[in-house]
């Protein structure tokens, strides 16, 4: 075996392209982390654009967030009826050049490609600073703990479709049961506490609005949540 068949996994004949296969419980973390990633990082990024607005800004939090449930209903259905139309696989230069022509097809192509590297560079700096605030030691190494992960993926998501969901099969799981416990607890102190559950550390106070809010403003919230 050679260094490059250890890095990337040996080459596959034609007829071995059956076992690369994946059930729902490996699609989900294949295909399934863009939506989970922006549970991790989104609601603090949009918050994080609204904070000069004040308190009026923790309020708007309520429609944008409504607006961007909306938009994964749309998403939901839209996609349903591709999966029926396209049963073998149709993704969006597919769907966009069999329906629309060529020049649309290429559009939703290169809009897709920009999606993903905007859709890598947000999550992997989101996690980095994440790690960062945790152990401050770690801030002088931002940038290269940022090009390491983007590494380990880019070998990682060379290595196939199934091998890929094999190795983020636990830690999308974990994500997600970390995700549905917090959830639980906090509904849990809700009941509890009569509806007014003590935050564990003191609210800081908010600040005064030192922003006028725009359509601009909202329209940058919305988008740090949906961005993923």
């Amino acid at each position: 075996m050679t260094v490059l068949d250890l890095l990337l996994g040996r080459p596959l004949a034609s007829d071995e392209a059956r076992a690369e296969c994946v059930g729902p419980a490996a699609g989900i973390p294949i295909f399934g982390l863009d939506a989970l990633s922006s549970a991790a990082y989104g609601p603090e990024a949009a918050l994080t654009l609204l904070i000069p607005l004040g308190a009026a800004g923790v309020a708007y939090m309520i429609p944008i967030s409504a607006s961007i449930i909306v938009l994964l209903t749309i998403v939901y259905f839209s996609y349903r009826q591709t999966i029926q139309a396209y049963p073998g696989g149709g993704g969006s230069y597919t769907v966009a050049r069999q329906n629309l022509g060529a020049s649309a097809g290429l559009l939703a192509a290169a809009a897709l490609m920009i999606d993903y590297v905007l859709v890598v560079a947000v999550g992997i700096s989101a996690g980095v600073g994440a790690l960062v605030s945790a152990v401050p030691r770690l801030q002088s190494w931002t940038l290269f703990l940022c090009l390491v992960i983007l590494a380990v993926i880019t070998l990682v998501n060379l290595r196939g479709v199934r091998e890929t969901g094999l190795l983020f099969t636990v830690p999308t799981y974990l994500f997600v049961g970390c995700l549905l416990l917090v959830i639980a607890l906090g509904m849990a102190k809700t009941f509890v506490s009569g509806g007014r559950p003590e935050p564990v550390a003191p609210l800081p106070r908010l600040p005064f609005a030192a922003a006028v809010s725009s359509l601009w403003l909202l329209l940058q919230a919305s988008q740090a949540v949906e961005l993923p």
